[in-house]
């Protein structure tokens, strides 16, 4: 089945806390963080006083999703109870298995991104000490963006490389998924699916979480 991490990046600022019920109720799987620091993507979206307005509020976990330059310095400010990813992008970091280290030591589950010009090769000598890889079907930055078909390809390859390794990682998507897309994404090899527009502009957003559930 595939799980569902609607971004809150789509959500109603104004009415976060009800935007976020909604998509509880409709069974979605995460609550997916995207911070954006306006350096390493232009744009500039929030920080982790956002995220922990949430603690306490809600079941759903966090999947954090840092789209920012040197990670390391922050990585301790997302730290909650309910975070159970925190990744980063492969692209921002210079010393890569020490801010994988540095994640898992805080005991929380360690992901790697990778933008859709960075090859799968960059990943070789991390992916066991990883517990979930995130392919970005668009180019990081802000949401709403076209599908980019060809990540398919890279999510099948890396699937591959999981069953040949014997490796226990996840494989997240994030950028353009819709309903339209889900199941293909799914049959690729995908286990987590991120959608911000597709879920939180819907007129009902609690079924349009169900609508996905349902793949």
């Amino acid at each position: 089945m595939l799980k569902l991490a609607p971004s809150i990046l789509s959500a109603d600022f104004a009415n976060l806390l009800e935007d976020v019920k909604k998509i509880e109720r409709g069974g979605a799987d995460y609550i997916h963080v995207d911070v954006m620091d306006g350096h390493f993507v232009p744009n500039i979206s929030f920080g982790a006083g956002v995220m922990k307005s949430l603690n306490g509020k809600t079941e759903l976990p966090y999947d954090v999703h840092l789209m920012i330059e040197n990670p390391d310095k922050y990585i301790e400010d997302f730290v909650t109870a309910q975070t159970e990813f925190i990744v980063v992008h492969q692209e921002a970091c210079k010393h890569l298995h020490r801010t994988i280290q540095n994640i898992k030591k805080q005991g929380i589950k360690a992901g790697v991104s990778l933008n859709p010009a960075t090859p799968l090769e960059t990943l070789e000598w991390v992916l066991e000490d990883l517990d979930l890889v995130l392919i970005m079907s668009v180019n990081p930055g802000f949401g709403g963006q076209s599908f980019i078909e060809n990540s398919l390809d890279k999510v099948r390859r890396l699937a591959e490389i999981r069953k040949s390794k014997g490796y226990n990682f996840l494989i997240e998507i994030d950028g353009g998924v819709t309903l339209d897309n889900a199941e293909e994404v799914m049959n690729a090899g995908v286990d987590i699916a991120v959608a911000g527009s597709a879920v939180f502009k819907a007129e009902n957003v609690e079924e349009r979480v169900k609508a996905f559930k349902k793949i």
